[in-house]
């Protein structure tokens, strides 16, 4: 442990400081993953919607039978 570590642990005051700090980058750290989570969500839900639109036009596609009297 370095001289500084120490005289933090002896200061109470110095640790709130730094016990303060450190849950305020944890916070932001949170929101930001939030944020990136949110993101993929709303990314999946748009893949899943065109993937739900593929498959339907797929099972129209397998459905329609071409006039046989066509050339």
């Amino acid at each position: 442990m370095s001289r500084r570590d120490l005289d933090q642990e002896s200061d109470p005051a110095a640790t709130s400081v730094s016990l303060a700090t450190e849950a305020a980058l944890l916070e932001a750290r949170l929101r930001m993953l939030r944020e990136a989570i949110d993101t993929v969500d709303a990314r999946m839900e748009e893949v899943s919607d065109a993937l739900r639109q593929l498959k339907a036009v797929e099972s129209a596609a397998q459905r329609w039978v071409p006039d046989r009297h066509l050339p």
